[in-house]
């Protein structure tokens, strides 16, 4: 049998009910994730390992908890350490060809790092180094120019730093959604007759989204919005204005860089065959603060909700897998490194996920996650069946983002049964101690699997 292609996009910040498929928000277009859909397999119980970008994507690219190298927060995150393989180097020692296309947002890499694809299994490359502007890449400039017109401090912030190639400075000036999209659809179609893995890491939706092109703006009767300049006042109080609910047209933004990107998405599925696995996903919950949807989950990008956490995946393999169905089961990133292995032949390394081929295929009797787990130090969550213990303190991390990012956090203990309750409005805590002791139990355990100390927290009501 011939290995198949993969094709792996990962977007950022993609809310969990803007899909037009799910048929939630009538103003959402997305017919090229409908097709994959309509074409493939859909997991509405997918979660990431994180509730943010930098310790999420460790273990996309991994099979691994990233706590297992201290990967709790954006102050911890890492990437995996150079004993950990990759996917992609997996996938090259199976006689794939490898490139990468997007953004890189592991923790604070440079030019060179380990981190950065060139140097973790990738053959070629086109990225940006997003740890180094606050986790963002601009949508329209990328240039030494533009760095020197926006003056450094706005350079920094706004991210207009040039692209890089390997390891060598590649300036685009113009969308960058398009040009990641037109990178890969020209590696995907290269005359190399060898099995490709090709990672797809769009920078959209992330903010700041009114960084459309001029004819998008017009079209869409949109105006443009300025990005930060010192001129402009504080940063911070420029950025209340910037997101929810003070940017006007906000939404209209958002919504606009996510059907840009899924005219992408749908031009590379008219270029590859039947023999490719494309998956689709997105880094961690949607963000409202960026006009995101979660519905019908509480919480946004950053909190331990379900909003912060569970995902979009969706999985097509013509033939292979069924076409139009929805699973339940509990699925997750850390599924995608042991899955994809599978299905290219190849061995597969120590990995905290699971082979999900089983799972999607619809097998009697295949099993998915009896428990996931989630730990950012000041808060932490596990999930069981369909119970689910998080606890959040008041630190000084939970009241930044209540006022800077308008994430709603939670406070203390909660118990939900998210089979009844999907949108963790009921604490069930003082109605069921045991089911409260075993999941703080589960993750006590698993917290010395990967290497953290003690829960300092104790169970209470």
């Amino acid at each position: 049998m011939t290995a198949p292609n993969i094709l792996l996009i990962v977007s950022d910040d993609h809310g969990y009910a803007d899909r037009s498929a799910l048929g939630v928000h009538p103003d959402v277009r997305t017919p090229a994730l409908d097709q994959l859909a309509a074409e493939g397999v859909t997991c509405m119980d997918a979660y990431v390992t994180a509730p943010i970008c930098s310790p999420s994507r460790a273990a996309i690219i991994s099979g691994r908890y990233q706590q297992r190298w201290g990967g709790q927060w954006f102050d911890s995150a890492a990437f995996p350490p150079d004993d950990v393989p990759t996917l992609a180097e997996l996938l090259r020692d199976q006689g794939y060809r490898t490139g990468y296309f997007g953004k890189v947002h592991y923790g604070p890499e440079s030019v060179g790092d380990r981190a950065c694809p060139p140097h973790h299994g990738f053959d070629e490359t086109l990225y940006g180094l997003a740890g180094q502007s606050y986790g963002r890449l601009n949508y329209l400039h990328h240039s030494e120019a533009a760095m020197s017109s926006y003056g450094p401090e706005a350079a920094h912030r706004m991210a207009v730093q040039p692209l890089l190639s390997g390891d060598e400075p590649v300036e685009h000036e113009g969308f960058l959604t398009a040009e990641l999209g037109r990178r890969a659809g020209e590696f995907i179609t290269s005359a190399d007759d060898r099995p490709y893995f090709c990672m797809l890491a769009f920078n959209a939706v992330h903010n700041f989204c009114w960084q459309l092109p001029e004819d998008e703006l017009a079209a869409r009767g949109l105006p443009a919005f300025g990005d930060w300049t010192p001129e402009a006042g504080e940063f911070t109080e420029w950025y209340d204005d910037a997101i929810v609910p003070n940017l006007p047209h906000g939404r209209e933004y958002y919504l606009a860089q996510l059907e840009l990107m899924d005219a992408e998405i749908g031009r590379l599925l008219q270029l590859v065959d039947d023999n490719t696995i494309v998956v689709y996903l997105t880094d961690n919950g949607g963000s409202t603060c960026n006009f995101g949807d979660n519905t019908p989950l509480r919480g946004t990008k950053y909190t331990l909700w379900d909003g912060g956490i569970r995902v979009p995946m969706i999985w097509r393999w013509p033939g292979d897998l069924p076409a139009g169905r929805r699973t339940d089961a509990v699925v997750s990133s850390l599924d995608l490194v042991p899955t994809l292995l599978s299905a290219a032949g190849a061995a597969v390394p120590d990995a905290d996920g699971i082979n999900l081929l089983p799972v999607l295929s619809g097998a009697e009797g295949a099993a998915a996650h009896e428990a996931l787990h989630w730990d950012c130090e000041f808060q932490w969550a596990v999930r069981a069946g369909d119970w689910k213990l998080s606890w959040v303190g008041e630190t000084p991390q939970v009241q930044h983002l209540r006022e800077y990012e308008h994430a709603p956090m939670g406070d203390g203990w909660f118990l939900a049964n998210l089979a009844d309750d999907l949108g963790e409005q009921r604490n069930r805590l003082a109605e069921e101690p045991s089911v409260v002791g075993r999941l703080h139990e589960l993750h006590t355990n698993w917290r010395a699997t990967v290497g953290l100390p003690p829960l300092p927290q104790t169970v209470s009501p």
